[in-house]
């Protein structure tokens, strides 16, 4: 870089990117870091973040095109291509929180556009970074079945409407499977019924995988009580990890028993390791954790459930 700053900038006040520019903030505080702006289309909204983070606040983040070097782009699905085009073409770095976009030919563009450019693209995939999810990854032995529950409430502040618990939460199982298994999908079985939105709120999924990993992945946000686990299960044991609590157990057979041994997890904040990761990536031209092109393969895989959901309406 040649100025003396990293100038990063968020785009999006909602309660994520209010958790942005917080952790920005932060880290603006004790690196070389800069913050140099909120922007959000409710002006009280950005006016108020700003004024809480000390940063300057904006309508329009077109304002911000000139003005940032990397950005976090945290606006509803329907705007992550508009948006992150735009900060792409000026030659900013882009964080976009998942989904990527709403369509693959969107993903894209938007991948070819940053290599064009040099620049990177970073999908925010959060659990990738969970502390749990870390501590496990050595004790992978090759998954023969995987067991997902992520039970929540649409009505946390939180939860974003312009898309159904596919894209708003199971997408995070998808990206955390599609890289534990590192295989094609083969088939696909899945339900959805929408309960409280427009979209599919509950939905049930199973994933065959061509070297014969079976998957199966529930989604709700309909549900009172907040869940977030998962379950794998390899030869001769299976690691239980629960996201929400950052716990992990490794369950091993021995004599036709299973041992319990909780896994020693030193627990930080998934948000602020992604994000620091995302300036690391930047700063020395490392690939991301969750690129543009694994966003994609997350989406596409998506993408086919909600194919598959729809096609199936007419038996719920």
């Amino acid at each position: 870089m040649t100025m003396s700053k990293f100038r990063i900038a968020v785009v999006g006040g909602g309660h994520l990117g209010s958790l942005h520019t917080k952790i920005y903030s932060s880290i603006e505080r004790r690196s070389n870091i800069s913050l140099s702006g909120i922007c959000d289309i409710k002006a009280d909204v950005a006016k108020e973040t700003a004024k809480k983070y000390n940063t300057n606040y904006f309508t329009d983040y077109h304002d911000l095109l000139d003005k940032a070097d990397a950005v976090s782009i945290a606006v509803p699905t329907s705007l992550h291509y508009e948006v992150a085009k735009d900060f792409l073409k000026a030659g900013v770095h882009v964080l976009i929180e998942k989904p990527i976009t709403r369509t693959l030919e969107e993903a894209d563009e938007l991948i070819k556009l940053a290599e064009d450019k040099d620049l990177i693209i970073q999908v925010g995939h959060i659990e990738r970074f969970n502390s749990a999810v870390l501590a496990v990854e050595p004790l992978m032995r090759g998954p023969k079945f995987i067991e997902c529950q992520r039970l929540g409430s649409i009505k946390k502040k939180n939860r974003i409407k312009d898309v159904g618990v596919v894209l708003d939460l199971m997408i995070h199982d998808i990206d955390i499977i599609l890289g534990l298994v590192n295989s094609t999908v083969r088939n696909i079985e899945a339900v959805g019924i929408s309960s409280v939105s427009d979209h599919e709120d509950l939905a049930n999924v199973r994933l065959s995988f061509q070297n014969d990993v079976i998957a199966d992945i529930t989604a709700s946000r309909v549900t009172q009580k907040e869940e977030r686990k998962i379950r794998i299960f390899q030869e001769q044991s299976y690691i239980l990890l629960d996201y929400l609590h950052q716990e992990a157990f490794l369950f091993q057979g021995a004599d036709k028993t299973l041992n319990k041994t909780k896994i020693r997890i030193k627990k930080k904040e998934p948000l602020k390791i992604e994000l620091k990761s995302f300036i690391d990536c930047v700063l020395n031209r490392k690939k991301p954790v969750v690129s543009g092109q694994e966003g994609r393969q997350a989406l596409q895989v998506a993408l086919a459930i909600l194919e598959k959901i729809n096609s199936n309406k007419s038996y719920l």
